[in-house]
């Protein structure tokens, strides 16, 4: 018991500290290019947040788990959007750039009808699925370099960015690199210690499965958005969020079903149908709808938003413990 304990403590310091530089590294690159932070966070940061969803689907898919990556997809979109990113607008709401939030938006909803259509019409996910969705993460990243490149090269308003901007740009990438690294390490350390734990005091498989094993993966995304909100960067955390939307339906999606493809699973029942299509899929849309469209109608987000989806979220993993 003593050894998992130490883990835990070494995984949650790890978090922390890969949190910070990874946050660092991003602003300070977001800065020196003169960049939007939403726009670097939709890019850079959620490739290193999404490497833990990456790496488990990946796995689940070369074993002959194909499936398993559905339910991780799917269950990441929702907490991040409902958890994570609605406790960074309810702690900050603020304004957003709609121009720069567009991309990842629609390179999002694109992706999750193709998700609609493989899961109610097709029945499953075939190989050619995954192709489309891995084209999509290539084009989406083509994309988002073309908008950077393409960008005006504004002059810093004041001298306070300055120290900042004359960061080394070897030094982001160390600090991007090696934060994302520590965050990865400490979510694994965090998880499995904390399942050891969890099951020493006799807490049930199902609840288990629910907190540490569910939110385990997202934990980077959570790390970098508190660590974006304490340093005072919330669009970083915005785009990270929506980014890593974006990448668990293409790149997280589209290596597992390309590896191994799979029938729609049915873990639970409502009503006589499948949990996934009742529930779950409607529910991931319905949440990224409630934090993208009134940012993008209105450019800016409101504290009811970021309350009302972690209601929601509750009432899920209500739902989801019931079942």
């Amino acid at each position: 018991m003593l050894i998992p304990v130490v883990l835990f403590i070494v995984g949650l310091v790890c978090l922390i500290k890969g949190g910070d530089w990874f946050v660092d590294g991003a602003s300070a690159l977001a800065r020196k290019f003169h960049l939007p932070e939403l726009l670097i966070g939709a890019t850079v940061v959620s490739i290193g947040t999404t490497l833990p969803e990456v790496m488990v689907s990946t796995m689940s898919a070369v074993s002959g788990h194909g499936e398993i990556a559905y339910g991780n997809a799917i269950g990441s979109v929702i907490c991040n959007a409902a958890l994570i990113a609605a406790i960074t607008i309810a702690v900050r709401p603020g304004k957003v750039d709609p121009k720069t939030l567009k991309t990842p938006v629609i390179f999002f909803f694109l992706a999750a009808a193709i998700y609609c259509v493989s899961a109610y019409l097709i029945g499953g996910f075939p190989r050619w699925i995954g192709f489309i969705m891995l084209a999509m993460f290539v084009l989406y990243m083509i994309v988002n370099v073309r908008q950077m490149t393409s960008m005006p090269q504004p002059e810093p308003a004041d001298d306070e960015e300055k120290p900042e901007e004359d960061m080394p740009v070897w030094k982001m990438i160390v600090l991007l690199v090696v934060g994302a690294a520590l965050i990865a390490v400490g979510a694994h350390l965090l998880v499995d210690n904390g399942t050891k734990i969890a099951q020493a005091l006799g807490v049930p498989e199902s609840v288990i499965a629910l907190t540490f094993v569910a939110l385990g993966t997202s934990l980077p995304e959570l790390v970098t958005a508190i660590t974006s909100l304490v340093k005072g960067h919330s669009d970083l955390s915005l785009g990270n969020v929506i980014g890593a939307n974006v990448f668990n339906l293409v790149l997280v999606s589209g290596v597992s079903v390309t590896l191994a493809p799979f029938t729609v699973p049915q873990s639970a029942v409502i009503a006589g149908h499948n949990a996934s299509l009742v529930l779950e899929i409607p529910l991931m849309i319905v949440v990224m709808l409630i934090l993208t469209v009134p940012a993008l109608l209105k450019g800016k987000l409101s504290r009811l938003q970021g309350i009302l989806m972690l209601a929601i979220y509750a009432a899920f993993c209500a739902v989801q413990f019931s079942l």
